[in-house]
């Protein structure tokens, strides 16, 4: 195959984020500035959350764990070391991809639903630890110091700049997304997912394979979580961990399509859509995350492939563009 059209299936995932960028700034609309926020971040998460449940197979109910611990380490070095909001990132980044392969050595000998179950009580630790560290605030969390957005020329222009980051963030979590599924490493963690007793006796180093998907898978995570909270000024454990963020992703990869690349931005789209219309319904507010868990369900049973795989299904020519 040659080299452009190995790349091909990444130029209409480039284009819809593009599309999601250019938006607000065409429109040069606050409103629309924030809920691009809001799909990009989505976009992000579910991106890096794919190269784990897409890529593996492994079902992840605590990946928003990264964002929070990441969140909060990069903002404990801005706030309280004067580190810039670039730093911490890097800081909140690689302490989620330690944690990733900390955990990942020990978690990822497991499989199925043991894995599933070990990823939801992560998440539960990690809640509590924040709320018992003094270093992270405890139970009332971390506020930030507004003289902080001095540096960015007030809060203000700090917000727009949240934005512009997040627009990078997301085109990154792309390209690895991309880059890990043409790569040989990418075809070894689908070896992994379809039969990984197979794929060891083929050579793959399936435990190895596993924990450096789940370090990828991890960073990207810790990044948007420093600009979450550095952007809203301030972060407490229920934020920072909430087990419905962790479904609600895995509810957007698969509607999507898991294991693509467009899938997860397709997905982040149409929940975000849905969601949207969710919470400001009388009737369905309460019971928001309930629809979500038979979304879920209803994918499992009718479209396990997401509606990109239903798509290559139904119209094979897509299948060069739609990956």
């Amino acid at each position: 195959m040659k080299s452009w059209q190995k790349h091909l299936g990444l130029v209409l995932p480039l284009l819809v984020v593009a599309g999601v960028v250019l938006w607000p700034i065409i429109t040069d609309n606050v409103s629309a500035r924030e809920s691009a926020f809001t799909i990009l971040k989505a976009i992000a998460l579910a991106s890096s959350l794919n190269i784990l449940l897409g890529y593996t197979g492994y079902v992840s109910f605590g990946h928003i764990v990264f964002y929070g611990f990441g969140g909060y380490v990069g903002l404990y070095f801005v706030n309280d070391h004067g580190w810039s909001i670039w730093a911490g990132m890097l800081a909140g980044g690689i302490a989620s991809g330690i944690l990733a392969f900390l955990l990942g050595k020990a978690i990822l000998r497991l499989r199925g639903a043991y894995f599933a179950l070990a990823t939801i009580g992560i998440n539960e630790a990690m809640k509590a630890f924040a709320n018992n560290f003094d270093l992270f605030g405890g139970p009332i969390g971390m506020v930030l110091n507004f003289s902080v957005y001095k540096a960015y020329g007030g809060a203000a222009e700090a917000l727009k700049m949240t934005f512009y980051i997040m627009a990078g963030l997301t085109f990154a979590a792309l390209l690895i997304s991309h880059f890990v599924r043409s790569s040989k490493f990418g075809l070894g963690l689908l070896a992994i997912r379809e039969n990984e007793d197979a794929a060891e006796v083929m050579g793959v180093i399936a435990p190895n394979a596993k924990t450096w998907a789940y370090v990828l898978s991890a960073i990207i995570p810790g990044m948007v979580g420093v600009l979450f909270f550095f952007k809203n000024g301030h972060v407490e454990p229920p934020v920072a961990f909430p087990l419905h963020s962790s479904i609600e992703l895995l509810v957007m990869v698969m509607l999507g399509g898991q294991g693509t690349v467009l899938g997860p931005i397709l997905g982040a789209f149409a929940y975000q859509g849905m969601r949207g219309y969710l919470v400001t319904s009388d009737f369905f507010k309460d019971i928001q995350l309930s629809v979500s868990g038979v979304v879920l369900l209803l994918i499992v049973l009718f479209i396990p492939a997401g509606a990109i795989g239903w798509l290559r299904h139904r119209i094979p020519v897509l299948r060069r563009v739609l990956a």
